[in-house]
């Protein structure tokens, strides 16, 4: 290829492995496979080397993937929403690992590690490999210092990550004290947070219920659950962790694996899925050994990582700008099965999404019997150009979700019939539209389409919402007799109703309206999420139950007002104004009030005192709390929080990394802009004393210190 050809092709190359890379790790929403991206790094790669003045620092080979935003993200359609976190510098650079398809490329890798080592060391202390089973999660680096877990960083860009501290805490193996007594004064010891299966497929049920996007795969959930904005959430997430490399001063250990045995007997979660080869046959079986085992393992997995054992080799052998020359990982590709295409189903949700499903002739895949398979929508049947009758090739993403990846042309048989996304709903009959912003069909008709209502009151039931005693079956009942068609219907259901249906007891129908009593006490932003609006998740939920404190004020909220909330786009907004504006649901929620249910944030933030009163604020960047923490401290001191800077601004509070625009928006109206040390010093003068500290010259780090105290944030929350 040509210089000037090459060039064009080393941009394209860059786009799209930036926007991929943006996409796994930043939205968690990735957009290609491992193997898809790998094959186009290395062909980046490849010209590269045959034009290294096309070089750039930041080209995708120079670089190690990030999980930071570079900027706030984005507003989301469904809200699942990140925190700005604090970020800290990593002591040790934090890269990646170069990895391979091709057991010679392993072998190339031992013998270039042989030779970077002088023959009269290897001959005194052999040199050997640890082979790992490489977990396919999210990189975590923890320290420790006195045997106390002290802080917790995301890979970020490899020089500097997120402190997800607080969260790592809700993850149940990781211990905050080590056991024993003889770990260093300090280290970091890094490893992978990932989600089990078994909790993969439980957060995708509720997903999938709640009809919001299902994760990709266990390592999007973990990475995306340990950014989850309420620390205590990530606790239900059923997160683990294994850590697999210590770092720190003067560590006394000479090789890898001492250090992880050691680590293991502090209490630390160390995998026992290690051995230790000599010979590249022995890494070979072991290789081969866990690409067929692997699919009886509980979690996932996507290939083996093979280090250099002895710690003075490693250092010795160094690093490139991205990668250890010490270690390199072995991918595992994908398990692919060819199958039959028999006909497609199309699915109603509770909102009115319809989704197009193909049913497949059962094939076995990765260890299970595939028969079904989502095609998403019709945007992604015409990309396939899928023909009912077509032999289709099934990947299991994250070997859990079946997914149709192709077409095998070659065997399409001479009847194949090109299917046509239905234009009216299969289950009522109305005219399906779509978003002009979403990919999705919708059904219209939401309170005369019976699956929509349905699944609203499955929905309204459910664990998360109502959490009431009640089943798929218990609604299909009291629908088809007609007892139930809108939530305020279950509030005026009696005894008698129940007993006059087949298979009911005295019992279960006290019970069940025990259960229904009950749900009365759920609080406000619970019964939010119940009512089922569409794009409001349960954090989206919390979010506007707290800004909100009550349903009138939300009922009569305009766009902009809905637009100040965080995690709420234009999307969400809309979808918000439109639930408010249907007779039906003003009614329900009237009803429901009537009965007794919470809409409304029962404590109220204390007033500390009006000291910000009339003031209109917007704040940018990180603090030395959290953005939430900040906000409502202003609420407690009297000012208003906005989203967006006016004329009608006071002042814009900009902490580290405030967004440019922002800055640049305030300098162009006159907006005061001010730090966190003078909103402490100049404004919220009277803080320390409010807190328990008697010094007004408080410094910024003690005042800190005392408004992440459980104390000052009870009075807060």
């Amino acid at each position: 290829m040509e210089k000037t050809q090459a060039n064009t092709r080393i941009n394209e190359l860059r786009d799209i492995l930036n926007d991929a890379s943006r996409r796994y790790y930043v939205e968690n929403m990735p957009t290609m496979s491992d193997y898809e991206f790998d094959m186009l790094l290395k062909e980046l790669e490849a010209l590269e080397a045959q034009y290294p003045e096309l070089v750039t620092p930041d080209s995708p080979t120079q670089k190690v993937g990030s999980d930071l935003a570079a900027t706030k993200p984005a507003k989301r359609k469904v809200a699942e929403p990140r925190k700005e976190f604090e970020q800290y510098p990593h002591r040790y650079p934090m890269l990646s690992l170069g990895n391979t398809y091709d057991i010679t490329e392993v072998q190339a890798f031992a013998d270039r590690a042989a030779k970077g080592i002088p023959a009269e060391e290897t001959a005194l202390v052999p040199f050997s490999f640890s082979c790992e089973l490489k977990f396919d999660g999210t990189a975590i680096c923890l320290t420790y210092k006195n045997g106390r877990l002290t802080r917790a960083l995301t890979r970020g860009d490899g020089t500097i990550g997120d402190d997800v501290t607080e969260n790592v805490k809700h993850i149940a193996n990781i211990p905050q004290t080590l056991k024993g007594s003889d770990w260093p004064e300090e280290f970091e010891i890094r490893g992978e947070i990932y989600m089990p299966w078994s909790a993969f497929d439980r957060l995708n049920q509720e997903r999938e219920r709640d009809e919001e996007q299902p994760f990709a795969n266990p390592r999007n959930a973990a990475s995306g659950s340990l950014k989850l904005i309420d620390s205590k959430m990530v606790a239900n997430r059923g997160l683990e962790c294994t850590l697999y490399h210590m770092l720190g001063e003067d560590l006394p250990f000479s090789t890898h694996d001492q250090a992880l045995n050691k680590a293991a007997e502090w209490g630390l979660p160390v995998s026992d899925k290690r051995r230790i080869c000599s010979t590249i046959s022995e890494i070979e079986e072991f290789i081969k050994y866990w690409d067929a085992e692997r699919k009886t393992l509980p979690f996932a997995t996507d290939g083996i990582v093979i280090k250099v054992n002895q710690m003075q080799y490693q250092e010795e052998l160094g690093y490139t700008a991205k990668f250890p020359r010490w270690a390199v990982a072995y991918k595992f590709k994908a398990e692919q099965a060819l199958t039959r295409l028999n006909s497609i189903d199309y699915q109603v949700g509770r909102t009115g999404a319809v989704t197009p499903v193909a049913n497949l002739e059962p094939v076995l895949l990765s260890g299970t019997v595939v028969k079904r398979a989502s095609l998403h929508n019709a945007d992604q049947m015409e990309l396939l150009d899928i023909h009912v009758g077509d032999y289709v090739y099934v990947e299991k993403g994250g070997e859990i979700i079946p997914k149709i990846t192709g077409v095998e042309l070659s065997q399409r048989p001479a009847d194949a019939e090109l299917p046509h996304f239905p234009e009216t709903c299969p289950d009522c009959g109305a005219v399906l539209v779509r978003d002009e912003q979403e990919a999705k069909a919708f059904c219209p008709n939401q309170s005369g389409c019976p699956t929509q209502i349905k699944g609203k009151l499955v929905h309204f039931l459910s664990r998360k919402a109502m959490n009431v005693i009640a089943g798929d079956a218990t609604i299909e009942q009291l629908y088809n007799k007609g007892l139930v068609w809108n939530p305020a219907d279950f509030y005026e259901l009696e005894k008698e109703h129940l007993l006059g249906l087949e298979g009911w007891k005295d019992r279960a129908a006290e019970r069940f309206l025990k259960s229904l009593e009950d749900s009365k006490n759920t609080p406000f932003e619970r019964v939010l999420f119940a009512l089922g609006i569409r794009h409001v998740g349960e954090t989206t939920a919390k979010s506007m139950a707290r800004h909100f404190k009550n349903i009138d004020a939300m009922s009569t909220a305009s766009r902009e007002d809905l637009l100040a909330v965080d995690d709420i786009g234009e999307v969400i907004a809309d979808s918000v104004l439109a639930y408010f504006a249907d007779g039906v649901n003003t009614d329900t929620i009237e009803r429901l009030k009537a009965a007794g249910l919470r809409f409304e944030v029962e404590k109220e933030a204390e007033q500390l005192s009006d000291t910000l009163k009339g003031m209109t604020i917007v704040i940018s960047g990180n603090f030395s709390i959290s953005r939430d923490q900040m906000k409502a401290l202003i609420a407690a001191h009297g000012g208003k929080n906005s989203g967006s800077i006016s004329g009608k601004t006071t002042f814009l509070l900009a902490g580290e990394k405030a967004g440019p625009e922002k800055l640049k928006k305030a300098e162009s109206l006159g907006v005061r802009i001010i730090t966190e040390k003078e909103f402490l010093e100049e404004i919220l003068h009277e803080i320390p004393d409010q807190v328990g500290n008697d010094d007004p010259d408080t410094s910024l780090r003690g005042a800190s210190a005392t408004w992440q105290s459980e104390d000052f944030k009870e009075t807060l929350f």
